[in-house]
């Protein structure tokens, strides 16, 4: 049993201690709004905040994380986070959305640590996650808006 803290809420779950966080909040605790990408922390589907730091749920294990505050997207409740998701919305950003709440989880990340990034720091920042449908200047415009917002 494992007890962990997602979105201001305590679980308490019955996984292995080496069990990935992804399957204990989508499987265990029933929030699927962290997708399952590649498996190996190298899409960014499955971001979520760890202690505030943005984090790749798929290969951290539960027994690393049980005494730290988890937030995924159905958690994500911040001024940053509003304006990131209202762009995301006014700039129509997602096409298919398999990707998109990781990359909303990691461009608040990048705003709540740069509130007027350029394309260069978007870029690196972004990096680490995949977009299928290739939606990354509409991305990049959705965070300078969301930025602008901000000011």
């Amino acid at each position: 049993m494992i007890t962990l803290k997602i979105n201001g809420a305590t679980y308490k779950l019955n996984v292995a201690p080496d069990t990935p966080l992804l399957w204990a909040i989508r499987d265990a605790a029933g929030l699927t709004g962290t997708k399952y990408g590649c498996g190996r922390a190298l899409c960014g589907a499955c971001t979520v905040f760890v202690d505030g730091q943005p984090t790749r749920s798929c290969i951290m294990p539960v027994s690393a994380v049980a005494r730290q505050p988890i937030t995924t997207i159905e958690g994500l409740n911040s001024k940053t986070a509003h304006a990131v998701q209202s762009a995301w919305r006014q700039l129509d950003v997602v096409q298919c959305g398999y990707c998109q709440s990781g990359q909303i989880m990691s461009a608040t990340a990048l705003l709540n640590d740069n509130p007027d990034p350029s394309d260069e720091h978007i870029d690196a920042a972004m990096s680490g996650n995949i977009c299928r449908c290739a939606t990354y200047v509409r991305i990049r415009a959705a965070i300078k808006l969301a930025a602008k917002s901000l000011t």
